[in-house]
C-alpha cells in the first residue's frame, strides 16, 4: 500500500482542508519525498502561512516558521501531535513510521461483494517498533489500493479513521486522490487532502531535504 501511495520517491502539489464545527481553513502545500529516511512539506497559501516548513530526516523532523525566522526540531514525544491544527499527526505527514517495517499484518477478511475484493487487514506493532498504536486496521483492494484505515490506542479504542477516494490515474499510477482522516469521538472534526498533481520515481536532489532549504526554499 505505502508502495503504491507513495513508490521510492514523489514530489507533488495538493490541497489541505481543515474543518471544525466553527470554522474551515485551507492550506495548499507542496511536498517532496525520497522513502525512507527523508520529507519536506512546504506551505505555499494562504500568505500568512506561506514558507512554513517541515523536514524530516531518519528520525529527526524540523519546523520552520519563516515570520521569526526561527527552526524547531520536534521532539520524539511530539511526533503524534497535530501538524497545523489538522486532523493529521506530524507522524502522518512526514511518515516517520512505515506500515510495512513497524508491523506485522494479518489477513482476517475478505469482501468479494464489490467488483474488486477488499481485504481486511489487521497490523499489530512489532516488539522493537517505536509506535503509540496498539493496532492499526486496513482494508485494501486486491491492486492495492487503500479504502480505509483505522487507527486503535493502547485500551483498543478507535482514535481516528481515515478513508481514500476518488481513484484516478496520475503520473500512470492509478491512486486515490482525496484522503480524508476524522476523529473518531469528533466526527464534525476532519482534515481532507486532495492531491492536486504528482510525479513518482523521479531523481530528487539531497540537497532538498536539509536545514538550509527548509530555511531557505529558493
Amino acid at each position: 500500500m505505502e508502495q503504491t501511495l507513495w513508490s521510492d520517491s514523489n514530489h507533488g502539489r495538493f490541497t489541505m482542508r481543515i474543518e471544525s464545527e466553527y470554522w474551515t481553513r485551507t492550506l495548499e502545500l507542496e511536498a517532496w519525498m525520497n522513502r525512507p529516511e527523508h520529507t519536506l512539506i512546504r506551505i505555499h497559501a494562504p500568505k500568512k502561512e506561506a514558507g512554513i516548513g517541515s523536514l524530516r530526516i531518519g528520525d529527526a523532523m524540523w519546523n520552520y516558521l519563516p515570520k521569526v525566522d526561527r527552526t524547531i526540531k520536534i521532539p520524539p514525544s511530539m511526533m503524534l501531535q497535530p501538524w497545523m491544527g489538522s486532523n493529521f499527526s506530524n507522524d502522518d505527514l512526514v511518515k516517520e513510521s512505515s506500515f510495512v517495517e513497524d508491523y506485522t499484518h494479518e489477513l482476517v477478511e475478505t469482501d468479494d461483494s464489490g467488483e474488486v475484493p477488499v481485504y481486511r487487514v489487521v497490523s499489530t506493532p512489532r516488539p522493537d517498533a517505536s509506535v503509540v498504536w496498539s493496532r492499526l486496521e486496513f482494508n485494501v483492494r486486491e491492486d492495492s489500493i487503500p479504502v480505509s484505515l483505522a487507527y486503535y490506542d493502547e485500551r483498543d479504542q478507535i482514535v481516528k479513521r481515515m478513508t481514500y477516494e476518488q481513484i484516478e490515474t496520475m503520473d500512470g499510477r492509478r491512486i486515490p486522490t482525496r484522503w480524508t482522516m476524522v476523529d473518531a469521538d469528533n466526527p464534525e472534526s476532519r482534515t481532507v487532502i486532495t492531491i492536486d498533481s504528482i510525479e513518482f520515481d523521479l531523481p530528487i536532489d539531497e540537497e532538498v531535504f536539509s536545514l538550509r532549504r527548509l530555511r531557505n526554499p529558493q
